[in-house]
């Protein structure tokens, strides 16, 4: 039974993620649109894991088939849904565990003025008040990076008209 619990963890901790490093298939190839912004604050929060019933299904099944092998038919069919419901309370609790993250909620301003906050896992990035960075926004989700380096372009010079030509 544990190494099935254990696999069910794995098997959901890959599910999702909201990395601002990971980009999803349907975003890539995407228009998205980009704007500039300061950032004024950063703090670190938890995002609470998700609770989609798949943990608590999976540690159902597993409790209940170990429950079901235990003593006679009706000990076995007894204990079978006491087991099944533990597994589901363990599952669901071992789904809410793997799929919590560490994140950043990030407060920019705006070049006009106005006020975001964004909130995203924690990626490869570190960011701190009065650094330019740019929100990223597709398919209505919103995420934030650095500012790249803008060099100003410079317009080609034209030759000189030499005289007499």
């Amino acid at each position: 039974m544990t190494s099935l619990t254990l696999a069910a963890a794995v098997a959901l901790s890959a599910c999702s993620t909201t990395s601002p490093d990971v980009v999803q298939r349907g975003d890539a190839q995407r228009l998205s649109q980009v704007q500039d912004a300061t950032v004024l604050s950063v703090r670190p929060v938890t995002v609470d894991g998700s609770q989609s019933g798949v943990g608590a299904v999976a540690g159902g099944a597993v409790g209940a088939i170990a429950g079901g092998s235990v003593g006679g038919r009706r000990e076995g069919q007894v204990v079978g849904v006491l087991g099944a419901v533990a597994g589901a309370v363990v599952g669901n609790a071992i789904e809410r565990s793997a799929t919590k993250e560490e994140a950043l909620e990030i407060i920019v301003q705006l070049r006009n003025g106005e006020r975001r906050s964004v909130i995203q896992a924690k990626g490869s990035e570190s960011f701190s008040g009065g650094e330019a960075v740019v929100l990223i926004t597709t398919g209505g989700k919103t995420r934030i990076t650095r500012a790249p380096a803008v060099t100003p372009s410079v317009a080609p010079v034209a030759p000189a008209a030499t005289p007499g030509t």
